[in-house]
Order: structure tokens, then C-alpha cells, then sequence
């Protein structure tokens, strides 16, 4: 029997939750919809119901608020550029931004789904169809990692762009679930398991993304990919120091969840580039192979910290 497939916009915060709340889990919410739509193209999203957020003007704006640089969650990526707030005092915000995807991704994506994006896998990201030939893994209820051969952990990587350069500047995050709103580090939502990537209920929504001002914060990003105009990240690295000399590694790509390594621009840069490269867990399921990938970490820490202490 076929199920009912409904598609609901609406019209706030409260109303969308009740939606979720009413459809049993069975459902997305969905704003630029570039990562959504192509999963349940691919079938690796089957739920029947989708909620549209992009009515929700609470969900929208980029402004200063208290001791906060608040950026809406349905902000659009290719627009972040435009905002003078953002130009003058956060730019890696916009270069991380701009270096998602292609332009017409661009001025689509929300930088909200931009950071709770799905983690990706070359033997999980494919159709249905060359799923099944080749056998179903961990993410895709099988029993093994392809990658690794493995039964006991999915090693599907976070592939957003954004998120190392939020986590490098210290972001937090508003989200609310039914009733209640919650505020937390952005890096405290990843999980580290591929299979379930985020600790989020699952009916809770991203309001914004808050940015502590004040900070006198420099940041340096750097991407890997093959085609740089179109393709998931291979590597992305954010490398942060404030005017005190403390310094934020955070890496994606190469990880279940955010590599984030914290010290000061005056330790041992070589002992840094080793924590940094023993916390990332890549395997081979990239079209880079994981010897390289774990490779151009060295060099991106390496090339971001030369760059700070100048």
C-alpha cells in the first residue's frame, strides 16, 4: 500500500513542530531543500511527509543582539555576502558560505541546513539501485561499513562547509522542541556516529546560529575538492587565534563530526598538526583517498598557522 505523501508549509515556529509532532518521526522539515531533495531522490530518505519552513520570518535576519552577532537559519548562503555586519567583522562566514556547492545551490541553501547537513559516504550517497548490488551498509540499515569492512561503526563524513568556520568563532546555536528553547555550543550537536549524526530531538528546529562579539578573532579557511566550483568538501579546515594568541583548529571532512583542537599560537605547531591529524578518523569512502586527505591536513594547519602569526 502506498502512503500518503503530504507536504506542509508553515506559517511558524509552533506550527511546524505541531506538524512534526503529529506526523510520528515520519517526516522532514525542509527550507532550500538541496540536501533533503536530493537524499529522497537517491532513496535514502523514504518519510511522507515534508515541512516546509521558509514562511517563518522568525527564522530570518542577520542583526546584533546583546553580546551576540545572531544570523537567522534560513538565512541564504549566496546572501550572506551582501550583509555589511558580516563583510566587516566575520568574512570567513561568507568565504565559507560562498564556497558551498555551485551558485545555484547557493541561492538556495540556508546556511541552518548547511550545518545540520547529512553526512556523506561514497558507498551511502549513490541510488537505490547500486545500493542494493552492492550491499547495504551501516546508514543504510545493512551490517557492515563498506568502507572498513567493520559491523560496529559508520564512519560517513560531516561535509559542511560552515560549520568549521561557526565552530572556529566560538558559535552557538538556538533551537526550539515543542515548547522549550535550548541554547548550545554548535559543536556539542554532533555525535561522532555516522549513522546518527546529530543529538538533536527530532523535532526540534535551528532558529539561528549566535556569534559572541568582541571577540578580535582572526580566522583562516581553506577547502579541498575536486571541482571547485560544484563538490562536496574532501577537507575543510578553520583555524582561528584571538589577539591573546589562543587558537581554534576545527576540521570537517574528515570526520564523523567537527575535529576541533584548541591551543595557543606560541605551542609547538608540529605537536598541534599531530593532534589534529590523529583526531580525524577518514577512511577511504571519499573520492580522495584517505593517505591524502590526512596529508593536506598537515598542510592546511600548517599554511593557516604561518598565516595568523604574520
Amino acid at each position: 500500500m502506498v502512503k500518503e505523501q503530504k507536504y506542509i508549509v508553515a506559517e511558524s515556529l509552533k506550527d511546524a513542530i505541531r506538524a512534526a509532532v503529529a506526523s510520528e518521526h515520519d517526516f522532514r522539515f525542509i527550507a532550500g531543500g538541496t540536501d533533503v531533495m536530493v537524499n529522497r531522490y537517491q532513496g535514502n530518505d523514504n518519510t511522507t511527509c515534508l515541512i516546509d519552513l521558509t514562511k517563518i520570518d522568525s527564522l530570518k535576519g542577520i542583526a546584533k543582539i546583546g553580546d551576540y552577532l545572531r544570523i537567522g537559519a534560513l538565512e541564504i548562503l549566496e546572501d550572506l555576502q551582501f550583509s555589511d555586519i558580516l563583510r566587516k567583522e566575520y568574512p570567513v562566514i561568507i568565504e565559507a558560505a560562498l564556497s558551498v556547492g555551485s551558485p545555484l545551490i547557493r541561492k538556495t541553501a540556508t546556511i541552518g541546513g548547511n550545518i545540520l547537513c547529512e553526512n556523506r559516504c561514497l558507498f551511502f550517497n549513490q541510488s537505490e539501485w547500486w545500493r542494493e548490488s552492492i550491499g547495504y551498509c551501516l546508514k543504510c540499515d545493512g551490517d557492515i561499513c563498506i568502507a572498513t569492512g567493520g559491523k560496529n561503526a559508520c564512519f560517513s563524513e560531516l561535509v559542511s562547509d560552515t560549520a568549521p568556520a561557526l565552530i572556529a568563532l566560538n558559535a552557538e546555536i538556538r533551537y526550539m522542541d515543542k515548547d522549550d528553547t535550548h541554547q548550545v555550543k554548535l559543536e556539542d550537536i554532533y555525535t561522532g556516529d555516522g549513522v546518527l549524526p546529530r543529538n538533536l530531538p527530532s523535532t526540534a528546529i535551528v532558529m539561528d546560529i549566535l556569534i559572541p562579539l568582541n571577540q578580535q578573532i582572526e580566522t583562516v579557511f581553506f577547502k579541498l575538492r575536486e571541482r571547485k566550483s560544484m563538490d562536496f568538501t574532501s577537507l575543510t579546515s578553520a583555524v582561528s587565534k584571538t589577539a591573546e594568541g589562543k587558537l581554534r583548529i576545527v576540521l570537517a571532512g574528515v570526520d564523523p563530526k567537527p575535529v576541533v583542537i584548541e591551543g595557543n599560537i606560541h605551542d609547538d605547531w608540529e605537536d598541534l598538526i599531530k593532534k589534529a591529524y590523529k583526531a580525524s578518523r577518514s577512511v577511504d569512502n571519499d573520492t580522495y583517498s584517505r593517505k591524502y586527505r590526512k596529508e593536506m591536513i598537515k598542510v592546511f594547519i600548517s599554511r593557516s598557522l604561518n598565516d595568523l602569526n604574520n
